[in-house]
């Protein structure tokens, strides 16, 4: 056997066992990073470039960022972003085709601002788009490859790389937005009473290990059912929607909101004692007495709630207890005056 057949077999041993690797990761695991990672592992392991990318694109700003970078120049990179369409992997964002450039100084498209950050020396550039049907999701770039052994067998074996490397954003990407549909309630938007009790799970281990309160507020909506009787359920959902982002309106970005289900809703505020809690719900019953819902519908409907306080780990110690003692707060007060706030081991606010 002649030495160029035996390195042939070799590429062609090394090429069988890294797509055995992607492919093991690809259905071992939901992790994007990790399928990820090990894709740009394998790729580097290939085709030893000097340093080597995987920029996403941010759709919302129609800009690119590096997700993960390897080489010195890595740490420089984290805080970088390309605007589509500028440099070689901008235009290949853009473009959605694959750009291979062996000297960078005869590339006009080059995006020598770059180098000039990092203090690195870039003489060729492959640039290949991760595309999913209709658009781009990033780009693999590798920088400084031996371009002498990079015929079209490589090329080939990179564009498949990559391919796997778009199924596996589509498929992370995919399990996400189902993950959101089975947390979330379809009428106003905020997270289920299921998510509630796993997100009061984490809330109660956290807090426990670094010794913080949180509170939990408990809001059930007076008089809700005269609503439905009065105007039918449409404008009953239509209510309950404004109302969730009124609520939502009023909360920093560490709190949550959830529908508990019917007219009630939960708040849970991280990191928060009991007096913070009360001028947040203070803030909330005031917002509902003051506003007017279903504008639109030509109605302005002026609804109130009763509401009920309970701080971990003061009045309870374990979700179910935190929520049963802001229930029962709440009901202190349904069944007193209404439109106002009963708070655990202090009863009804005066």
């Amino acid at each position: 056997m002649s030495e160029a057949t035996g390195v042939g077999l070799n590429r062609q041993n090394l090429e069988l066992n890294i797509f055995h690797d992607v492919a093991k990761t690809l259905t071992s695991s939901l992790e994007l990073d990790s399928i990820l990672q090990t894709i740009m592992e394998k790729m580097a392991e290939y085709f030893r470039p000097d340093t080597w990318s995987l920029l996403m694109v941010d759709e919302e700003r129609d800009e690119l960022y590096f997700a993960i970078a390897v080489g010195s120049a890595s740490e420089a990179l984290k805080n970088v972003r390309l605007k589509v369409g500028e440099g070689i992997a901008g235009y290949v964002a853009k473009n959605g085709e694959k750009v291979i450039v062996p000297d960078v100084m005869n590339d006009p498209r080059f995006a020598k601002r770059i180098d000039e950050m990092t203090k690195w020396e870039t003489q060729s550039i492959i640039c290949v788009p991760l595309r999913s049907r209709l658009r781009v999701l990033g780009v693999i770039q590798l920088v400084n490859v031996d371009m002498n052994h990079f015929g079209a067998q490589e090329e080939f074996f990179l564009q498949s790389l990559c391919d796997y490397a778009a199924i596996a954003i589509e498929n992370a990407r995919a399990v996400e937005r189902i993950q959101e549909l089975t947390i979330t309630d379809d009428c106003t938007g905020l997270y289920n009473a299921r998510h509630l009790y796993k997100t009061l799970e984490t809330e109660v281990y956290r807090s426990a290990r670094f010794g913080y309160e949180f509170t939990v507020v408990f809001i059930d909506l007076d008089h809700f059912k005269q609503v439905n009787d009065t105007h039918g359920h449409l404008i009953g959902s239509k209510l309950l929607a404004e109302i969730g982002y009124l609520i939502k309106a009023q909360l920093r970005l560490i709190d949550y909101a959830f529908r508990y289900g019917g007219d009630e809703f939960v708040v849970l505020l991280p990191q928060t004692g009991k007096d913070q809690a009360l001028v947040v719900a203070k803030r909330l019953r005031d917002s509902l007495r003051t506003s007017m819902f279903c504008k639109d519908e030509g109605l302005n409907i002026n609804v109130r709630a009763s509401m009920g306080v309970a701080t971990y780990p003061h009045d309870a110690k374990t979700p179910h207890d935190v929520i049963r003692q802001a229930d029962e707060m709440m009901y202190l007060v349904k069944n007193t005056s209404r439109d106002n706030i009963g708070i655990a081991q202090r009863g009804v606010m005066k």
